[in-house]
């Protein structure tokens, strides 16, 4: 199957269908285009995001099964609980966002590269300060320490990366972010594809077909543009034995 080629002067161009997606690479759905915010914040309504390379052609993917955090199912393990209860971390909201991507977009471990590309850095601050784009961040003694980012439509958050240089500090910025969103009523975090840590965390895998419908069905609620802040309780929530939200 010829892969489908977006005109990068043309943000109109409609994406084929996300079930025209190979299977192998699973979600591969097209390539080219551009990474303007309308390209992107249409990409997202359809359940699609970009993820490539340095030196390749931006791709387009929607896989399937779709892995999803609902708010108020986050998890917490012990060892966050106790780290929420010594105060050792606060969370904040979009007040760094770019040093969040850049953390994002450092090498980790033996992995000297990255997909957080310059023009995807670029692509997402941009949509950060059309009001977008929003970042959790962790602190620890006023150092940043972990955190994460993605992009909000209607009552859905797409998260992109997080990052961690201390031990729990990303699942910080995901607990904090599932409470607030969840005080918000949005219904649900998109964490794109399977990993062992988002799992742990509470996120299930849904097919790409329920995935869209609920798309189809919350973006077009009204959201939270602009600058995001969290409410001073969200720890003092999240460790509450039955929680509601307010």
């Amino acid at each position: 199957m010829r892969l489908p080629w977006l005109d990068s002067r043309d943000d109109s161009q409609p994406f084929p269908p996300p079930d025209r997606a190979l299977t192998e690479p699973d979600g591969l759905l097209a390539a080219g285009g551009n990474l303007s915010p309308r390209r992107l914040l249409h990409a997202y309504r359809l359940g699609i995001f970009p993820w490539y390379s340095p030196g390749q052609p931006i791709l387009w993917w929607s896989p399937d099964p779709r892995l999803v955090l609902f708010p108020e199912s986050v998890n917490l393990s012990h060892s966050l609980r106790k780290s929420l209860r010594q105060g050792l971390f606060t969370a904040t909201a979009d007040t760094v966002f770019a040093a969040v991507v850049t953390a994002c977009a450092a090498p980790r471990g033996k992995d000297t590269g990255t997909w957080i590309t310059p023009e995807m850095n670029r692509a997402y601050v941009q949509l950060h300060q059309l009001g977008h784009a929003h970042s959790i961040e962790t602190w620890h003694e006023d150092k940043l320490v972990g955190g994460l980012y993605g992009v909000a439509v209607g009552q859905v958050f797409y998260g992109e990366s997080m990052f961690s240089i201390a031990s729990n500090a990303s699942k910080v910025a995901l607990a904090a972010l599932a409470a607030q969103l969840w005080r918000w009523q949005f219904t649900l975090i998109d964490c794109q594809v399977h990993t062992e840590h988002l799992t742990r965390m509470g996120a299930v895998e849904v097919p790409r077909t329920t995935f869209l419908q609920l798309l189809e069905r919350y973006c077009i609620l009204p959201g939270r543009d602009g600058l995001w802040h969290l409410d001073d309780d969200l720890f003092t929530h999240l460790l509450t034995p039955v929680r509601s939200p307010l």
